[in-house]
């Protein structure tokens, strides 16, 4: 691994140190741009499964205006190390970042590995969207028309 990642996971986890202190907040994540510069995040946990810490760390970097990101990685708090992404996170990060390594493994064996790695047979969004033919939305799908309510606009 190399020494950027390393800095990468200890950021996160000073994060954790400094940030993850109750039940709202249990993960911290940071995210490397290809320009070097680090952001981070921290869940938002809420009991309709509220924000993961790499989407937080994703939102960060793009209030940041970064661009290309390269690596990222999941710490826990109270000293549980390196975690991997859910599926959800792992999904996300394939479809914003096809690139991005994702650091991994037990603290003695940590990797960063590409993300297409940990998502094998990858369902990829825009393969599955199906073209719609040119014309009037409600042709497709008819609005309810509801008494005293003025219709939307087309865009």
């Amino acid at each position: 691994m190399r020494d950027t990642d390393r800095a990468l996971v200890q950021a996160a986890t000073a994060v954790a140190k400094l940030r993850c202190r109750s039940d709202n907040h249990t993960v911290a994540a940071a995210v490397r741009s290809t320009d070097g510069r680090v952001f981070s995040g921290v869940n938002v946990y809420h009991f309709t499964g509220g924000p993961c810490a790499e989407v937080v760390a994703l939102g960060a970097a793009a209030t940041q205006g970064a661009g290309e990101l390269e690596a990222i990685v999941a710490v826990g708090d109270r000293g549980r190390g390196v975690l991997p992404p859910c599926g959800r996170c792992r999904q996300v990060l394939l479809d914003y970042f096809p690139s991005i390594k994702v650091i991994v493994g037990p603290p003695d064996g940590l990797r960063a590995i590409p993300i297409a790695d940990l998502l094998p047979e990858t369902y990829v969004w825009s393969d599955q969207q199906v073209e719609v033919p040119a014309g009037p939305r409600a042709a497709l799908w008819p609005m309810p028309v509801v008494p005293g309510v003025r219709q939307a606009a087309e865009d």
